[in-house]
């Protein structure tokens, strides 16, 4: 791939080399001189350890007296990922180690071990759950903090919520894990209790987190549990015909419409009797893309052929290519049908991300003019509408014109994670394609 580099949507486009160093100088700029300083400069709490979460519109802490296990794990993660990158001159992973000892010191359950659901500023605990999708995340978050680090804790504490997830939380009848414990790994009762649903996000989740664990550990136990769940992930959770992500299943993998949690997840789009809209036929663009280059990426860690899987990745790309992308206004659409056409055409943060570091990949490895144009649609979408460059995070959700609807900067479901990683994921991946 050298000099031009030539696709056709309708008309002939050209892209060369120099428009690709610009979009990633663009991508550079906004990690540097926004992203990362929105959070470096206000994010650490050095009164009562870990770190301040909630921003409104201009950046500036709201007083929301909570610490979720979601949000400090994230920030974890973001900041290890971003240190391992090369990028915050070391203060990266000094905050990186600020919330780690925050995480074991306050909401480490010292009695039944795991890490609590919420504690407040202090450390108090509000909530005593142990969620697998918070725990999925302290896997994630402490794995990376060992690889960009080299501090030994990250990795045990990792291995020790692992095992008590293989030892509490494995449905050894169906096959992977149970989501929802009290503190002492009590299962939650049914319902919207959560206790006999499994979903796609957790389970994506834990992929993500045994990746990393693995890549941290090297050992076989770690493999095989990353193994196993892919296993469940292509062959239970993605639609048998279309390959797209089904989102919620009952205990026995059969599909169960979508409903509201208690204490999870921001269910701003269900209705009041806490069911989603289009529940049984219902996929999400993000997360299928997501699930996509997250898939790629464990491949590669694994050092396995990625050809061997190629069908079931390329359909999670050419779904979100043919229905999730706005050609007119820009962006990825929130979600659809299996079998096309739109449910919401809202324009929501964490889905831009995902996309945008997807459909790189896909770039790169699939056809660069087939999906080059969702990538710079996406990208341009995010720089020109979804980014408040006045204060330097980005809005949580648009409209489809891209008019901000939330306008808070971050809370415990909306933090850095997504956009910090598909800057520092997204920066290498147009390095590549421009030295191709």
């Amino acid at each position: 791939m050298r000099g031009k580099i030539n696709f056709d949507v309708e008309n002939m486009i050209m892209v060369s080399k120099e428009h690709l160093e610009e979009l990633k100088a663009e991508s550079v700029n906004h990690l540097k001189n926004e992203l990362l300083p929105f959070w470096l400069e206000r994010c650490k709490d050095d009164v009562n350890g870990g770190f301040i979460t909630h921003f409104d519109k201009d950046g500036a802490d709201t007083g929301e007296d909570q610490k979720s296990l979601i949000a400090q794990t994230r920030t974890v993660y973001t900041m290890a990922s971003a240190h391992r990158a090369g990028w915050g001159d070391g203060m990266c992973a000094e905050y990186a180690k600020h919330g780690v000892e925050f995480l074991l010191d306050e909401m480490w359950d010292e009695k039944y071990g795991g890490f609590y659901w919420t504690v407040d500023r202090k450390g108090n605990v509000e909530i005593d759950k142990k969620i697998a999708y918070g725990l999925s995340f302290a896997i994630y978050s402490l794995s990376e903090y060992t690889l960009a680090t080299g501090d030994p804790i990250g990795l045990e504490y990792a291995q020790k919520v692992f095992d008590q997830l293989q030892k509490y939380a494995v449905d050894t009848m169906y096959g992977c894990y149970f989501e929802m414990f009290e503190r002492d790994w009590t299962l939650c009762g049914p319902g919207s209790a959560g206790g006999d649903i499994k979903t796609l996000d957790v389970h994506m989740h834990l992929m993500e987190a045994f990746t990393t664990l693995y890549e941290a550990s090297g050992e076989a136990i770690h493999r095989r549990k990353l193994e196993e769940i892919i296993e469940i992930l292509l062959h239970r959770i993605q639609h048998p015909k279309y390959k797209t992500g089904i989102p919620q299943f009952w205990r026995d993998w059969s599909v169960a419409p979508q409903i509201k949690f208690d204490i999870v997840w921001g269910w701003d789009r269900f209705t009041e009797d806490g069911v989603k809209s289009n529940a049984e036929d219902n996929t999400s663009y993000g997360h299928n893309v997501e699930f996509a280059w997250l898939f790629l990426h464990a491949l590669d860690i694994m050092k396995k052929d990625w050809r061997d899987y190629q069908d079931v990745i390329r359909s999670q790309f050419d779904h979100c290519l043919a229905d999730g992308i706005d050609w007119e206004y820009g962006g990825v659409y929130v979600e659809g049908s299996h079998s096309g056409g739109v449910y919401d055409r809202e324009k929501e943060f964490w889905q831009q991300a995902e996309v945008l570091i997807g459909m790189l990949d896909a770039c790169r490895l699939f056809d660069f003019d087939k999906y080059w144009p969702a990538y710079e649609n996406v990208h341009r979408f995010i720089h020109d509408k979804m980014i408040n460059h006045e204060v330097g995070e980005w809005w949580p959700l648009l409209t489809r014109q891209g008019e901000p609807i939330w306008t808070h900067m971050s809370h415990s479901w909306k933090v850095n994670y997504h956009t910090v990683r598909a800057m520092v994921q997204s920066i290498p991946r147009l390095q590549k394609l421009i030295d191709m």
